[in-house]
């Protein structure tokens, strides 16, 4: 985690002088949401934002829950995320990958499941969601290092290893008087189905360079509406990976709690098209 490291060791001296509280100052939704891989962002797509609620001169932490269900499948993650002076993130998510009654028709047994880990980092380099000139947004790098933990079962499906590291440069800008947020991500990876059917194939064994956007409309102070867009890899020649969207609407029920809800087609996952099904997702943040 050197990008981590490096970002801790330049805001420490600031942190040493000023000190770091828990503040929760941050306007209600600007922290975002989660991501199934656990990084602050929307339902999809990684923004930006720093998870948590504390300011420039505060820590923050976050924690969610997320279940996705597909006609064939069901996805759950939960994780726990810290912002440290809205500059820093640091970020951890466990997801478990039910395949139902598709484990047992690709020989894996009814309801095998596949888990992954995701350790996280961001660190933000220029500009403010929020403030500053109004077409300079927020720019943030960051690196999701992924776990999976079924190597012996991903490897027989043809992926070449069971752990892979994305590195993301995100783009994010709140524009108060139309209430619109816009986001664009460039990601580098070579996650078979986010990780979760491992990274790599018989198709392409390294990196590709893929595209997320997102585009959302806030209808009042707590509440914003809009859709995503994340191409992927499509590495291996026995399962088909096609690009994932969303529509979504985040629902803030109080400063500390905000409740997603979406409709996310992800197309075909491990030979089995048309995945198309609603998430649910429930975000602590202080």
């Amino acid at each position: 985690m050197a990008l981590a490291l490096a970002a801790l060791t330049l805001a420490g001296p600031c942190a040493a002088r000023e000190g770091i509280r828990v503040d929760s100052g941050k306007l209600i939704l600007t922290n975002g949401i989660t991501t199934i891989e656990g990084s602050g962002g929307g339902g999809l797509a990684t923004w930006s934002t720093i998870s948590g609620m504390g300011t420039n001169r505060a820590i923050g932490v976050s924690a969610h829950v997320t279940g996705l269900e597909l006609p064939d499948f069901r996805l759950d993650t939960h994780g726990i995320a810290i912002g440290i002076r809205d500059r820093v993130e640091l970020s951890y998510a466990r997801q478990n990958f039910n395949t139902r009654h598709v484990g047992a028709a690709l020989g894996l047994g009814e309801g095998f499941q596949f888990n992954q880990d995701i350790f996280a980092a961001k660190v933000r380099l220029a500009g403010d969601l929020v403030y500053g000139p109004q077409f300079l947004p927020q720019i943030s790098v960051g690196l999701e290092h992924k776990r999976n933990l079924d190597g012996a079962v991903v490897r027989a499906v043809g992926a070449r290893g069971s752990a892979g590291t994305d590195f993301t440069v995100s783009a994010t800008k709140l524009f108060l008087g139309a209430s619109v947020l816009a986001n664009a991500t460039v990601r580098l990876t070579k996650a078979n189905q986010f990780g979760l059917l491992g990274f790599g194939g018989d198709k392409r064994a390294g990196r590709s360079v893929q595209f997320e956007g997102s585009l959302g409309w806030m209808l009042s102070p707590r509440l914003v509406v809009g859709g995503e867009w994340r191409t992927r890899p499509d590495n291996l020649g026995i399962a088909r990976e096609d690009d994932a969207k969303d529509l979504f609407a985040a629902w803030a029920v109080g400063r500390h709690v905000t409740v997603t809800a979406a409709y996310v087609d992800v197309g075909s996952v491990a030979t089995f098209a048309n995945q198309r099904g609603g998430l649910l997702s429930l975000q602590l943040a202080y």
